[in-house]
This record gives C-alpha cells, structure tokens and sequence, in this order.
C-alpha cells in the first residue's frame, strides 16, 4: 500500500507542475472544437467565425502563431478559409460568401483567428439555405463545429444573447440546414444531445475514464488489494450504478456552473487534469487507494470534466433558455452513452472476475491506461509535441463493438477454461 501512495503522490506532483508549466501560449488544443455564430436578417446572413490557430496549423500543415496570422500568413489563411465555405439556397442556387479582415481574439485561453462573415442570396431574400463548412474539419478527423443562430436581427430586436444551438460540423457531416425561421427548443435539445454523445462515444480520455472506474467494480477492496470476496453480480451492478451516478452528478454541476458564467478555469489545465484522473483511476484500478474510491473518484473528477465542455457553451452567446436546452441535451446524451457503455463492459467484467485470468486482464488494462494518461498529460502540457499512442487510440474508439466483443469472448473463454471458483483477484 506504501508504494501505491508514493506513485499516487508522484502523479500528484506532477500534475501540479504540469498545470504550472500550462501559461506558455504554444501548444495542442485538446477540445478540438472551433464555432460559427450566424445572425439572420431580412437581406443577408452575417456573423463571424472562430478558428483556434493551434488547429488551422496542423489543419493547413503550416507553422503558425498569433502573430503569423496576421502577417506573412494572412492572404493565404483568408483564401483557404473562403475556400471551405460555401452556401446555397433550396433553388440550388450558390449565395455570395465574403469574409472580412481577420483578427486575433483570445477564446477560453487559446488564441483563435475570427473573420467577420456576410452570406448573401442573389435575389436579397433571405430563405432557408445549405451551409457548407470544411474548415480544418477536412484535416482533422476529431475536429468539431459548433454551428449556432440567432433570429429577428431585420425586425428590430437586436439582442445579442438570444442564440440556438444549430448544429455540429465535422469531418462526417460537413453541411447544415439553416432554416430562416426560428427553430424549435426540441431541435437544439436534439442537437446537443448528440453532441453529448459524441464528447463521449468519440473521446478516448472519456471513455478510458469510464473504463478505468468500471474495472474494479465487480470486485472489493481487502488488505490493500483487489479480491472477489464474496461480491455477487448485484452488488457489482449496484457500485457501477454508484460509479456512474457520482460522476453525472459531478459532471453536471459544473458544467451548469461554468456554462453560466459562475465559475472559469481555463481549458489547457482542465484537459490536463483530466488526464490526470485516468491516471489516478489507473493506479486505483491495479491497488485501491480507498474503500470504494471508484465512487469518490468519479464524483471528484466528474467535477474536473465538467468544465471541459463548459467553455464553448459560454462562448456560444446563448440565452438563459436556450443555455438550459443545451445543458439538459448534452448531459442526457453524455449519461445515454455512458450507460451503453456499462451495458457492453459489465457482464463480461463481472464474468472474467469469477476467473483466474480477471488479475492480469484488470492490472494490464490499467498500466495500458496509466501509460495513454501520462503521454496525454506531457502533450497537453506542451512538453511533448504529440501523442504516440494517438493512432492506437483513434482505432480502439473507432471500433468499440469489435473491442467489446473481444472483452466478451475472453470472458466466455476464461469461464469455459479456468473454472468457476471465486478466486482471490488481488494476487
């Protein structure tokens, strides 16, 4: 127990000076996600887009700074830009797309390269039209858009935080409809209910996380060690319950909190201490920090993941009703994919854990775990210029029945071959 303390303090630690070394303007944006604002009048559409340079640099394979941006490499960002967005009425007719002169303007830490915008139809009605938006999302696979309106703009009342959630643009979906009326609270609750699916279903650190608190789940902590004890598949079911019931709320509090303005934190420390907590969750995993620390820390660190969506919202421009939407949406389609998640993972968790097999499987998941969030913690740090595993990674979200179904047919194999005796797991 002694030195699983002492890896937990040397986590801690360097997680500290991790955040400490974060000030330095330079470096990987792990949200990944940029937005369009969009405000609809009577003749044309106007608004403005917001691309983080860190991304537009790996998107355009170019070295780029604040500074760049607005120098050398000003003429050719804006033709690149122009180039990846594009409009078109239900007609099938294309509608003149401008960009203004762009600038530099700090967004949750990170400096983004914002361009004006002016769509206008040829005839100098706006109608329902198709918006076509690729940039950096044509380079960048984990890259997302956050598309959103606002209404009433040539009738008068101008308010400037009554924006809807439109939708989300990535590689996959690269075009949107933009009604010109105003859309439905139904429809933005859907829209970010699948982004909440998304955050989860496509984020390997989530996913990890949720992976990492459910490994020891079907098991109890006795001297220091993981063992199977006397543990039925109920009160397995009933601690993931706990496990994911801890982190929702957790997750949902400052997510509410931030989103409205209550609290910010910056968004490279938070990635960074989400990385952490896979990492304190790993080292959990292999030796129990606490009785039932699953539980604690799930709710804890839910508090952390909480924040790392919070930002964009609050950047969004969006009203009280409409914050409320997006809330509710997201935090349903994050608990909806977490609680598939436990469906596919916990039986045959609970099966391998009846097995002699469950202690090399659980410690060497973890370590596989504990290795992924150290490299996740020096990129986001900016110590480290990439992600080795990234590729690794990509391949293992991209493909979660084929890794629940190996997990599945392990378990079916150990139960046929080592027997059915609860053995001791924490030898």
């Amino acid at each position: 127990m002694t030195s699983v303390r002492r890896l937990f303090s040397a986590l801690l630690l360097a997680a500290f000076l991790l955040v400490g070394g974060l000030a330095s303007p330079a470096g990987a944006h792990p949200m990944s996600t940029s937005a369009v604002l969009l405000d609809i009048r009577d003749d044309r559409v106007e608004g403005e887009v917001q691309l983080p340079v860190d991304r537009l640099a790996i998107a355009v394979a170019r070295d780029l700074t604040p500074t760049s941006v607005l120098g050398e490499d000003r003429s050719f960002l804006k033709r690149y830009t122009a180039r990846h967005i594009s409009a078109v009425g239900e007609d099938g007719d294309s509608w003149a797309v401008v960009l203004g002169t762009g600038s530099v303007r700090t967004i949750d830490g990170t400096a983004h390269l914002v361009y004006p915008l002016t769509i206008s139809p040829p005839d100098g009605q706006v109608t329902d039209f198709r918006l076509r938006y690729d940039v950096i999302v044509e380079e960048l696979l984990t890259h997302k858009v956050i598309a959103t309106v606002r209404y009433d703009f040539g009738r008068g009342i101008l308010r400037t935080d009554d924006a809807e959630t439109l939708g989300v643009l990535d590689w996959d979906t690269q075009s949107l409809r933009v009604p010109v009326d105003e859309g439905s609270w139904l429809k933005g609750f859907a829209t970010t209910a699948q982004l909440g699916i998304e955050h989860v279903g496509e984020g390997a650190d989530h996913l990890l996380f949720l992976l990492m608190l459910l490994i020891p789940a079907p098991l109890v902590a006795a001297g220091g060690r993981w063992r199977t004890g006397d543990t039925s598949p109920r009160r397995g079911l009933v601690r993931v319950v706990h496990v994911v019931s801890a982190f929702a709320a957790g997750h949902s509090l400052t997510l509410a909190l931030a989103a409205s303005g209550v609290v910010h934190v910056p968004s490279r420390p938070v990635e960074t201490l989400i990385a952490f907590s896979i990492a304190v969750s790993a080292v959990h995993a292999i030796r129990p920090l606490v009785a039932r620390g699953e539980v604690l820390i799930a709710a804890g660190f839910g508090l952390v993941h909480g924040l790392a969506f919070a930002s964009l919202i609050g950047d969004l421009g969006l009203d009280r009703g409409s914050l409320v939407t997006t809330l509710l949406g997201f935090n349903l389609g994050i608990e909806l994919t977490q609680l598939l998640v436990v469906a596919l993972m916990m039986p045959s968790l609970v099966v391998l854990a009846r097995t002699t097999v469950y202690p090399a499987f659980r410690i060497g998941v973890a370590v596989i775990g504990l290795v992924f969030s150290v490299s996740w913690m020096l990129e986001r740090a900016t110590l480290t210029a990439g992600d080795p595993f990234e590729g690794v990674q990509t391949w293992l979200v991209g493909h979660p029945l084929l890794v629940a179904g190996a997990v599945a047919a392990l378990a079916a194999v150990a139960r046929l071959r080592c027997g059915v005796p609860w053995t001791p797991a924490g030898k």
